[in-house]
């Protein structure tokens, strides 16, 4: 309980007292944003439209975008779905933050499946190393939350707000991606210049509306853990959405508009 100055206890749960929780608060964080750090110079995780760029060789074993993708989120989704049936003597937060992360990750699948529209392939070991990524802290933010069950809640409590921005940044995500994968005709495997929604002022609306989504998440669960984990996540979309906005101009030069920002708009 330390660890955690007095006034933020208003807000979130004390540290559970496990050595799990505190290495894999460490490895995330650290990981997670080192990959966003890499992301803004350039060192692209080579999936989506950075797949023939940067860390990606020509050698590499790959496999479809796809199947890639879907391997980034079916095993994030099955860890929260297990949760209800793991986890004994849920309470409420309980069941909104292992809903939230169901959600969440269904979603994903349902695009990948349904949604999403490809034209490459993506390096082996990014469809390793993303959903250790995603399935390590999902069940560490789940089993956080379960640890805390012991503690007093927060005087604060915000898991209906939290409520609320997941909904929000769910919904926002989605849309964004939608204009996305509408951008493309069947057969069409060209880049276009993303229109439509908040794409007229960022190039990485989808990323931002994640954000939300993930800071609802944090907000519904009120542990130092998810806490750690958003803040991790917003620094590598803020990498990500930089090497983005550099990827645009670079592909498409002078008809990129240069006030279309990277994440925030009319700020960076």
């Amino acid at each position: 309980m330390g660890l955690i100055p007095p006034i933020l206890l208003n807000y979130l749960f004390p540290s559970p007292s496990s050595w799990f929780v505190a290495t894999m608060t460490v490895v995330n964080f650290y990981s997670v944003t080192s990959a966003g750090y890499n992301e803004a110079k350039g060192g692209n995780m080579p999936y989506s439209k950075f797949s023939n760029v940067g860390v990606a060789k020509k050698q590499e074993k790959k496999l479809s975008s796809r199947n890639g993708m879907l391997l980034f989120y079916a095993p994030s989704f099955l860890v929260g779905l297990a949760s209800f049936f793991i986890f004994p003597l849920r309470d409420l937060r309980f069941v909104l933050l292992a809903s939230a992360l169901t959600i969440h990750f269904f979603k994903r699948v349902l695009e990948v499946l349904f949604l999403h529209k490809y034209s490459g392939s993506m390096a082996l070991r990014s469809a390793i190393i993303i959903p250790l990524s995603y399935t390590s802290s999902t069940a560490t933010m789940i089993y956080a939350l379960y640890l805390s069950q012991d503690f007093t809640e927060p005087t604060v409590d915000l898991k209906y707000v939290g409520i609320t921005l997941f909904l929000i940044g769910t919904i926002g995500n989605f849309y964004h991606h939608y204009l996305l994968a509408n951008l493309r005709k069947k057969g069409d495997k060209t880049y276009k210049i993303p229109q439509g929604g908040l794409f007229r002022l960022i190039i990485c609306p989808h990323y931002l509306f994640e954000i939300v989504a993930y800071v609802g998440i944090s907000t519904i669960s009120q542990t130092p853990y998810a806490v750690s984990f958003t803040l991790a996540t917003i620094f590598y979309l803020m990498g990500r959405s930089y090497g983005t906005r550099k990827w645009y101009l670079s592909k498409f030069g002078e008809e990129f508009p240069k006030e279309v920002k990277a994440l925030i708009p009319y700020v960076f």
